[in-house]
Order: C-alpha cells, then sequence, then structure tokens
C-alpha cells in the first residue's frame, strides 16, 4: 500500500473534514489531497523518478507534511533531515542518500548556501514563505496541474530514510518501507469515516519517528493534526486549550518543561484524554508529579521503540499510571511505572545473555524483538544487530516479569564492569532518584587501576535541596550492594542531552 493513502482514501470518504492545523492554516482533507497532488506534479517536473531521494530540512509544517505525502505519491525516497545536526553531519546525511532534490527552510538558507558548494543535489527549493536565491515550493505547485496519477511502488521499497541521532559516531541510515509503516499504521487505528477521533498536537520533529508516525496515524484515522513548527511549553498549553486537544505526545524533557510553566495551572485540560511520552526514560519523580498535577480524565501512555522497529514496540497504558488501591495493589503499580510496559500485538520481546541464549523471566539480559515492521536494513552498511528467525538485538538492557512487563536497565554499551561485576546504570539510578532531594541523575563507568571501572553518579538537586556527597552514598549503601554504589559524586545544574531528552554520557565521561 502507498502511504499517500493515508490521505487519499479518506478524501474520497470525508473530503470537507479538517484534518490538518498549522499557524493560521487550517486545510481539510480535500484541501490537503490538493496540495499533495500539486507538489507531487512540480517533483516528477522537476524529474524525479520512483526510488529517487527527496530530502527536507525544515521545522514542523503543513507544507512539510504535504511534501512527504508528495513524496510517496511519486514514489520517491523521502528524507527528514535534523535541522539541529551540524553542518559536517548536514552533508554526509544528504550526500550519502544521493540526494536529488532539497527542500529548504526560511531559517535554513544560509546554512545550506554555505554547504551547497559540496552537495551533490540537483535542486534547491524553498519550503517556506521567503525563496531568496530559491525557487518557491508554494510558487511552483500554484501553477501546477494536480497530479492524479500515482506511483506503483514495491510494498518493499524505501519510503523514508530516517538517520539516526550520531552522538557518537556519524548518523546511520534507516530504511523504512512502505509496507512497515502500513503495517504500523493500519494495525493501531481505524481508517476515518467521519466519526468524532479528537485533536492530536505534535510538536516532536516530523525527522524523528514519533513524530513521522504521528503524522501518518491521525490522518489516517481523522484525528486533527494540530502542528507545533518546535516545541515552546506555553504556546503548547495555550493550543492544548484554544484547539481542545485530546491526544499529545512528549518526551520527558517537555513534560517536565509542562509542569515548571507559570501558565499551567490556569490551563483547561478537560479536552485531553490522551497523553503520551517516551523517546528516552523518563524520570519516576516527573511522571509522578505529572499524575498528581493532571486532572483524572488525562490517561498517560509510556511507549518504548526505536526508528529501525517504525515506532513503538512496548505501551505502559493508561490504568498502570493510576496509582490507586490496596496498599499491596499500589506497591505494584509503583514498580510497574518504572517499567516500559507490555509488548504490542504485533511485537514479540525475549532477552538473551551474551552468549546469544535467551533468558527466563527476571533475568537482565540484552532485549531482542521481533515484528514485521523491522527496518529493511542500513544506507550502506551491514545491520549488526541482525539476529537468526527474524530477531533483532535492540542494544537495550532489561528483563521481564511474570505478567510481560517489561524493564529497561540502561543501554548495553554503558554497562559498568567493576572487578569482574557487571552494573546496569539504571539500577543506581532509580535508586538515587528516590531520594527526595535528587531532581535527576546519571551514572557512568569512569577508570580505574585497581578495578578497571568505579561508579560515578551526576547529580542535579532539587530546588532548594540541600545535598552531600556523603549522605548520598550512605543513603545508596543502605539500598545496593556495596559494589554498586557510586564511590564519586559529581553535583550539576543540568545533565547534558539531545533534543528529545536522551542524557548524553559520552559528554558526561569526557568530563570526568
Amino acid at each position: 500500500m502507498n502511504t499517500v493513502n493515508f490521505v487519499t482514501i479518506p478524501a474520497s470518504i470525508v473530503p470537507d473534514q479538517e484534518i490538518v492545523v498549522f499557524d493560521e492554516r487550517r486545510l481539510n482533507y480535500a484541501q490537503l489531497s490538493d496540495t499533495v497532488a500539486r507538489y507531487c506534479s512540480v517533483f516528477k517536473q522537476l524529474g524525479l523518478k520512483p526510488g529517487d531521494v527527496l530530502a527536507a530540512l525544515d521545522t514542523n509544517s503543513d507544507r512539510y507534511v504535504a511534501s512527504y505525502y508528495a513524496a510517496a505519491k511519486a514514489g520517491l525516497t523521502f528524507l527528514p533531515l535534523n535541522y539541529r545536526a551540524k553542518e559536517q553531519e548536514l552533508e554526509y546525511m544528504i550526500n550519502t542518500a544521493e540526494t536529488r532534490v532539497l527542500l529548504v527552510g526560511d531559517r535554513y538558507h544560509e546554512v545550506v548556501s554555505k554547504i551547497s558548494p559540496r552537495l551533490a543535489v540537483k535542486q534547491s527549493l524553498a519550503l517556506g514563505e521567503h525563496g531568496g536565491q530559491m525557487q518557491r515550493l508554494a510558487d511552483l505547485a500554484q501553477k501546477a496541474d494536480p497530479e492524479e496519477s500515482e506511483a506503483e511502488i514495491d510494498d518493499d521499497a524505501v519510503s523514508v530514510l530516517m538517520y539516526t541521532s550520531g552522538t557518537t559516531s556519524l548518523p546511520k541510515g534507516v530504511m523504512l518501507r512502505y509496507r512497515d509503516f502500513t503495517a504500523y499504521v493500519t494495525a493501531n487505528v481505524e481508517m476515518a469515516d467521519g466519526s468524532d477521533r479528537g485533536v492530536a498536537l505534535v510538536c516532536v520533529p516530523f525527522y524523528h519517528i514519533a513524530g513521522t508516525t504521528a503524522m501518518m496515524t491521525n490522518i489516517w484515522t481523522g484525528r486533527k493534526l494540530v502542528i507545533m513548527p518546535q516545541f515552546e511549553p506555553k504556546t503548547w498549553l495555550k493550543l492544548v486549550q484554544s484547539e481542545k486537544v485530546t491526544h499529545a505526545f512528549v518526551v520527558p524533557t517537555m513534560m517536565k518543561m509542562v509542569l515548571d510553566d507559570p501558565s499551567f495551572k490556569s490551563t483547561d485540560f478537560s479536552s485531553l484524554t490522551n497523553l503520551a511520552y517516551g523517546g528516552a526514560p523518563m524520570p519516576i519523580q516527573v511522571i509522578r508529579r505529572a499524575i498528581e498535577m493532571f486532572p483524572k480524565n488525562v490517561g498517560f501512555v509510556n511507549a518504548y521503540g526505536q526508528t529501525e522497529t517504525t515506532s513503538s514496540l512496548t505501551v505502559l497504558g493508561p490504568d498502570d499510571h493510576r496509582i490507586q488501591g490496596t496498599a499491596t495493589e499500589i506497591e505494584l503499580k509503583l514498580k510497574r511505572l518504572n517499567s516500559i510496559g507490555r509488548p504490542l500485538p504485533d511485537v514479540e520481546i525475549k532477552v538473551r545473555d551474551e552468549d546469544g541464549k535467551f533468558l527466563p523471566q527476571g533475568q537482565v539480559g540484552e532485549i531482542c524483538i521481533r515484528t514485521p515492521r523491522i527496518m529493511k536494513g542500513y544506507a550502506g552498511r551491514q545491520d549488526d544487530a541482525a539476529l537468526p528467525e527474524g530477531w533483532r538485538a535492540t542494544g537495550d538492557l532489561g528483563w521481564v516479569d511474570e505478567e510481560g512487563y517489561v524493564f529497561f536497565a540502561g543501554r548495553k554499551d554503558d554497562m559498568i564492569i567493576r572487578g569482574g561485576e557487571n552494573i546496569a546504570p539504571a539500577e543506581i539510578e532509580t535508586v538515587l532518584m528516590s531520594h527526595p532531594g535528587v531532581e535527576e541523575c546519571a551514572i557512568i563507568g569512569v577508570p580505574s587501576i585497581e578495578w578497571g571501572q568505579t561508579v560515578k553518579a551526576f547529580v542535579v538537586p532539587r530546588k532548594g535541596a540541600k545535598l552531600s556527597v556523603s549522605e548520598l552514598i550512605d543513603f545508596c549503601r543502605k539500598r545496593l550492594a556495596s559494589f554498586k554504589c557510586p564511590e564519586m559524586i559529581d553535583f550539576l545544574d543540568e545533565l547534558p542531552k539531545n533534543p528529545l531528552g536522551k542524557i548524553l554520557r559520552k559528554e558526561l565521561r569526557q568530563s570526568a
């Protein structure tokens, strides 16, 4: 199935239904479908053929959405570029993908002008309001005849080439097929039929898998898509109220910023029923605070997944976030609040040891997954994580309890080995985060002549808290085996993170 059908099929059923909102522009299905058709016509006039790569460098917008679907209609491969990437990374991604045409947002004209002599693209078009030295896609589209023909695509063809974060090396190009998105979207939501499916607020970037799948699932199911160019807490809160948002997704950093914003208390959340979070591990104190501060009508969902698996693998649903019941039930709920939930229906999860042997429930090992929507592969390189019989190693450590809940124990690369003992940073971080004076923390291993590695903690104190190194070390000693306790603690104002809230342990190791 060509993913452009996520637009064209609903457009044939409910053409007048409003489906996309961006700033002052509000489009129904028919208008979005017309824009997609005109953009597709422009791309074909530029000589683009099925399989060619079309890249976009911009923040979120309705035009960005139309560009993706127009690329799909033409049978192209769409490359959503990380607008926070450095010049060298942008040049690497654009050239290694063999990009033919580059769409450029207003604020990125300068950076593209600087690197353009080193780019092998055929042509660049302005995606925003200002053309500069480039032609505007919107102007070309106005003159174009709507292109009604849809390219015949192979389900195995690459629809989106998405580069993963390059925090430790150059980014890897994940090849996601048309069938990967079809499998994910059609399995999780029903097709639009005119019934009220609510309003979704999207603030995560479309270059991230969570943003891309939000764009696809909401448009297919008929849930109005309210688009933020970039996240800003005050605007997020304002839109939740003014647009009567029912569904939203945030990363942990965003959640904390929303809770801390002064306008939170005056915001009307009566429409909000589903607030999902993911992209990085959520500090337990932040989600507990969110549960306490948001009204009871808000149901929380924790989603864990990878770009390589076309988004979510496990989900911790609203019932698991309701901390109520008997003392025993509350204790179990609090324990499971530290988990990443249970696998989706089309996902299998097992845990293996270093020898590749699958482990029983309760034992820590590398999380392995099997699902029909695993990527086609990495562009230009081998997938070293591929395993026999369709399994794939995630590089994440964890364990599965007796009810099938999956618990995350950190990245395999972050494992600390002290005197031959394996130590998962997440275990120590969970203990430190239970201290009332700790806002955030991160654990790394530092070189030691005697032990190979020793444990070091970086701690962000809560506002107004007075903490000492000895106090926190004693706190850990009462709750952890002695070899797992931090031997060094540094206090920081904030932890280094990428835009989606993942802690940059590489920077912490460099500073250690």
